[in-house]
């Protein structure tokens, strides 16, 4: 990078802190909490943010992806839009991110210090702080997987339970996320998926294997198999490269490097990645596998860093099995990371659980379909879980909100404009 270059995101870096600083002022406090990990005198100001009225409703405490995805900066959007519905929100940055990175002193949280662990209890201790007894916690993806570690290590403090495209058991969940790709997208088993199988085959000896797989996953989730048969072919005659290129460069700061500051930081949440939720599972030869996009990099941490260790791992499905609150799991129609087996796995494990599945929607619904999102929230809050299966249909039907829903509207206008239908 040139002097210039490096100058100018130096400038926008302190523009982000700037603004997460003052979106802390305005919405959040924060928290001392130990840093732990062989720092023990350090300490950590773990920063939280809290919208919308107070209630007679459990507050709603969101847990979004990642790991490594921030919590103030990116969902302001989505904080507005629940307090406009009337929910009280808690969203606690991630220690080892954003505004939770480093200690007083300014140093980096060092890695050994950010586990699951770590990071349930720095919940309980913002419930703590915040005064609230018990919550609704809504956690989505790797969010979900902390949702349900917390479950199981702070009982009391659960109200009830959203877990929006499910991560359960990381190996079990890999095996089902396979087969269910392979299912659809490889072997063709569904006519309707047929031909779009057909074109992701004759495309296997002419593209990189972790490229086509990733392209398949971006576009079918976001954008459709309509939209993915249409690219398939146009990629096949030779045509629409760039798109093609562009998509298969996405989400590549998401695994390791400085990423994003104040949105996406990977690095110092890398144990977690690696040793704890199934980053460092290593791919099985086949088609579409899911590992592809993460041997590398995982390769990388472990030749730096040695194989992580963890002291005390969750057993996720034998905790879910007790949990004696309402556990709603969302599941996205399209969703090939964590899909529709593993979210009826959960549904099977917990004693009081409902199925609530979104057609068209990919994986994520609180980054791709933000208002039904807040619906099952609210709907959980105030103990009307039971009634979210009936609404299934409508809740997908409402307008589409989240910032990761433009990537769909993008690839879909680009192809459709430029391709006929198969």
């Amino acid at each position: 990078m040139t002097q210039q270059g490096t100058e100018q995101r130096g400038t926008r870096d302190a523009g982000t802190a700037r603004a997460a600083q003052q979106l802390l002022a305005r919405e959040g406090r924060t928290v001392e909490r130990p840093v732990g990990g062989g720092r023990d005198d350090a300490v950590l100001r773990l920063a939280y943010v809290r919208s919308g009225p107070r209630g007679d409703a459990p507050p709603v405490l969101v847990l979004p992806g990642g790991p490594g995805l921030a919590s103030v900066r990116p969902y302001t959007g989505l904080r507005a839009d629940a307090a406009r519905r009337g929910l009280d929100v808690l969203m606690v940055e991630h220690r080892g991110v954003g505004l939770s990175r480093r200690d007083t002193s300014g140093a980096d949280l060092p890695p050994a210090a950010v586990t699951v662990a770590a990071v349930v209890d720095d919940l309980a201790a913002v419930l703590d702080d915040a005064g609230v007894d018990r919550v609704v916690l809504h956690g989505a993806s790797y969010g979900s997987y902390v949702a349900q570690a917390f479950g199981a290590r702070h009982p009391d403090r659960v109200a009830a339970m959203v877990l929006d495209s499910p991560v359960h058991a990381p190996a079990d969940d890999l095996a089902a996320a396979r087969a269910h790709r392979r299912r659809l997208l490889w072997d063709g088993d569904d006519p309707a998926l047929a031909p779009v199988a057909a074109a992701v085959r004759a495309l296997a000896d002419d593209v990189p294997a972790a490229e086509l797989t990733h392209v398949v996953q971006v576009v079918h989730e976001f954008a459709g198999p309509e939209v993915l048969h249409r690219l398939l072919l146009a990629r096949r005659a030779g045509r629409l490269r760039a798109v093609w290129d562009r998509i298969a460069c996405l989400g590549s700061g998401e695994t390791e490097g400085s990423g994003q500051p104040y949105v996406m930081e990977p690095d110092l949440v890398a144990g977690i990645m690696y040793g704890e939720v199934g980053f460092d599972l290593p791919p099985d030869g086949l088609p579409l596998d899911p590992q592809l996009a993460f041997a590398d990099a995982a390769a990388r941490h472990v030749a730096r860093h040695g194989t992580p260790a963890v002291a005390d791992p969750f057993d996720l499905p034998a905790a879910v099995a007790a949990f004696p609150w309402p556990v709603v799991v969302v599941t996205g129609e399209r969703d090939l990371r964590t899909p529709r087996p593993v979210a009826e796995r959960v549904v099977a494990t917990a004693p009081d659980a409902t199925l609530v599945p979104l057609a068209g929607t990919g994986h994520s619904a609180l980054d791709t379909h933000r208002r039904a999102a807040l619906h099952v929230a609210h709907a959980a809050a105030v103990g009307a879980a039971h009634r979210l299966p009936a609404l299934a249909g409508r809740l997908a039907d409402l307008p589409r909100r989240g910032p990761s829903r433009h990537v769909g509207t993008a690839v879909t206008a680009v192809v459709r404009a430029t391709t006929r239908r198969p």
